[in-house]
């Protein structure tokens, strides 16, 4: 690639992360201007009490001195103090990052099995294999992430209790070494197959669109021509040419993800970024809010430079740009 390509999109990467800054100051003040006085409303506080919180979370003064204060905060690695435990937001965030790392991780990987019924299915079009793959992945495609996490947790683990109801770990467990990995994979295995569910659907459909189109090129019949093999043509050829537009996915919805384990978070109590998102916006805790978007954003965005960087270094026509 060309460094001209790899700048353009460095660029581009920064100047929206630079945009979503902006927004994520201006669109919590908008929502919520004085989340002091609503998150202390019906304590009795004096208004001197409630000026001297207002001076803490940096939110006295004008509009304008608010979000320069904020962009010097951030430029400084500083997200701010929680307005619920008064601790360091960046603390906070880097307590619950490890979870949803390991959730959205394993669920990834999980659901990238969609990629290899996609490319069986579209290379087998039309058969039995074909439309039985494509039913299910319609039907998981279709359904609500929450929906699908309720009904796993109420058959494996509240009716047939093969599983843990929620947590990473057992409350009160005393186990060290291997065995700590062992409750917290037991821990994961709802949570990581209903994201796992919610997305194996749009993998599969991409990688068989991929497939489906690859078999018009020139090239493939070329090859059968030369006496390859059906796998081998498969294997060497389709493969490798239907990949760019599931590379470019995979990339991408890791970010995106990352935003929607919230609501699987949520359902299980995974003590992740999801689950102090949706503590966050019951309190309403602005610090903490703008902090996890934030977060999320620079997740999708930076999802989306590896695939554009991935996709030029895997295809050549984009590479010499």
């Amino acid at each position: 690639m060309r460094p001209a390509f790899i700048l353009r999109k460095l660029v581009g990467a920064l100047s929206t992360l630079a945009f979503v800054v902006a927004f994520n100051f201006f669109l919590f003040r908008i929502v919520n201007p004085d989340p002091v006085d609503s998150l202390f409303r019906g304590r009795n506080l004096t208004p001197e009490q409630l000026d001297r919180l207002r001076r803490k979370f940096d939110l006295d003064g004008t509009l304008a001195e608010q979000f320069f204060a904020y962009v010097r905060q951030l430029l400084s690695g500083d997200l701010g103090y929680s307005l619920k435990g008064s601790r360091p937001v960046a603390t906070v965030i880097g307590e619950t990052l490890w979870p949803t790392l390991l959730l959205v991780g394993s669920s990834t990987l999980l659901a990238m099995l969609g990629i290899t019924l996609g490319y069986r299915a579209g290379w087998r079009r039309g058969s039995r294999f074909d439309t039985s793959a494509t039913s299910f992945s319609m039907i998981t495609y279709a359904m609500p992430e929450f929906w699908i996490g309720m009904v796993l947790l109420g058959l494996f683990a509240g009716k047939l209790g093969w599983f843990p109801v929620g947590g990473m770990e057992d409350p009160g467990s005393t186990a060290s070494g291997v065995a700590v990995w062992i409750d917290q994979l037991h821990h994961l295995v709802l949570p990581a197959t209903v994201l796992a569910l919610a997305y194996v659907g749009e993998y599969m459909i991409v990688a068989r669109s991929a497939m489906i189109e690859t078999l018009s090129e020139d090239y493939l019949q070329l090859a059968r021509a030369k006496g390859m093999r059906d796998e081998e043509v498969r294997r060497r050829h389709a493969v490798p040419n239907a990949r760019l537009p599931v590379v470019s996915l995979s990339a991408i919805n890791f970010g995106f993800v990352f935003s929607g384990a919230i609501a699987v978070e949520s359902i299980f109590s995974w003590p992740g970024i999801g689950q102090q998102t949706y503590a966050a916006v019951r309190g309403p805790d602005l610090p903490m809010l703008q902090g996890l978007f934030l977060l999320i954003s620079a997740a999708v965005i930076l999802a989306n430079l590896v695939a554009d960087l991935m996709y030029g270094w895997i295809d050549p026509r984009v590479r010499g740009r």
